[in-house]
């Protein structure tokens, strides 16, 4: 159970000497309990106390690492229901599967479209981060192991969904080194898959006929020293899936019920049954809804842009705003002389502005300064965005770094322009149209 800010204080030394960072021995405490710091901040803590404290203040939710590389993912580690509360910690991974009951052709064009779909947005990377590879009861052997060995060329984190221990086994020899999930134990067969997938240093899906026999699967499990799970909530209809995955997290998070304190996994390509818009509808359901792995039948362009959406502004800390650091951004390689512009710190209009800056193909020093990661209008509204201190940033940390003296503002402050031309002698200061998708005209207009 979690402790209180007292509880844990008493465990402390009380030295009060601030190397935590926190001005006193309680309030690193009360910070502790709150979530906002680790434990292993205190460098004075007694190796007893924190091993106690480190397994009291644990989130709930186990965090589950799956891949290796740049392709490892952090899964779980929740320690909240809505994301209002605080925050959600590991975003939901996707992944799109493959089946042995798809002919060879099927399966190489389905392998040639996942690579397809692979963006940036607001500076984070949106692809399918994951291949499910599924093993149907009676396929061959030899055949499986061959997908799953193309599936693995693609530099992808799988899962497998096998419950043949032997067929599991086969198909980790040739890409255990990835890290996969092997998903497929059950209340028949969890002590053999367990052995496999510890052998192979990869972590154990675990499924059961209803959540009873999965808590009593993965409660055995634990009892046989596996720790190393996640869970597979799919269940036989949307409403069971549904049910499952919402009180897998409740009991997890509002009763602390380790034992289902584990990331799940939500197969709605098996749910929708080849209906591609009501895969989508679950997908953004499962995102929403406690889904730590969402597996897909398909995930092109069409169906990753509102989803990979979905989930960026699902995942991010409501307490903290999405900002840039302040700075001189060069683009299409622009030097001293190239002509300046200024924005907010606020990461959206960040992307957005130089996405346009940089097809314009025109080389421009997009200035960045600090307005508490608003926007625009809200920077302005608040007081962070001003003549004065559009005119100080300049004069402080541009002036000498650039020759130019061309200035372009945001167009929903051209208000602005009389004040900053007053409080900047020598610059020329120029109106940006209102919308960024206009920038590219504005600019080859510009300098043409």
């Amino acid at each position: 159970m979690a402790l209180t800010g007292i509880q844990i204080f008493k465990m402390t030394p009380k030295k009060n000497c601030k190397e935590c960072g926190c001005p006193t021995c309680m309030a690193f405490a009360m910070k502790v309990a709150q979530g906002a710091l680790e434990i292993s901040k205190c460098p004075h803590m007694s190796d007893e106390a924190l091993a106690e404290l480190s397994e009291a203040t644990a989130p709930p939710m186990k965090t589950i690492k799956v891949g290796a590389g740049e392709n490892e993912y952090s899964l779980g580690g929740e320690t909240v229901l809505f994301r209002h509360e605080k925050t959600f910690v590991s975003k939901t991974r996707y992944a799109v599967s493959l089946c042995t009951c798809m002919d060879d052709a099927a399966v190489d064009a389905k392998l040639a479209e996942i690579q397809k779909v692979d963006y940036d947005r607001i500076g984070e990377r949106m692809h399918v981060e994951m291949i499910y590879v599924n093993y149907e009861d009676g396929a061959d052997k030899d055949r499986y192991v061959e997908m799953v060995k193309k599936a693995a060329a693609l530099g992808r984190t799988l899962i497998l969904g096998c419950k043949d221990v032997e067929v599991a086994k086969a198909a980790l020899e040739v890409c255990k080194d990835g890290k996969p999930v092997l998903n497929g134990a059950t209340a028949a067969n969890y002590a053999a898959m367990s052995e496999v997938a510890t052998a192979a240093g990869v972590v154990l899906g675990v499924a059961g006929a209803d959540l009873n026999e999965t808590y009593d699967t993965v409660a055995a499990l634990e009892k046989a020293g596996n720790k190393n799970l996640v869970i597979d909530a799919t269940g036989t209809s949307v409403k069971e899936a549904y049910a499952n995955a919402v009180q897998i997290r409740r009991a997890s998070v509002k009763d602390q019920d380790r034992t289902f304190g584990y990331p799940t996994i939500v197969n709605v390509a098996a749910l929708a049954h080849g209906d591609r818009t009501l895969q989508q509808a679950l997908a953004s359901l499962f995102t929403v809804k406690y889904g730590s792995i969402v597996v897909m039948e398909t995930l092109d362009y069409a169906e990753a842009l509102p989803l990979f959406g979905l989930r960026q502004n699902v995942f991010t800390d409501p307490q903290k705003p999405m900002k840039v650091e302040p700075g001189i951004y060069p683009l299409n390689g622009a030097d001293e002389n190239s002509i300046c512009l200024t924005t907010v710190d606020f990461a959206l209009t960040y992307f957005v502005v130089s996405g346009e800056l940089e097809r314009s193909g025109v080389p421009c020093n997009l200035i960045i300064s600090d307005a508490g990661g608003l926007s625009v209008l809200t920077a302005w509204a608040a007081g962070k965005l001003s003549s004065t201190s559009v005119a100080n940033y300049i004069q402080e940390n541009v002036e000498g770094k650039v020759k130019s003296r061309k200035l372009v503002i945001p167009g929903k402050v051209a208000v602005l322009k009389g004040d900053i031309e007053a409080k900047l002698p020598g610059w020329e200061i120029i109106v940006a149209p209102l919308e960024a998708v206009q920038l590219v005209k504005f600019l080859k207009d510009l300098t043409a």
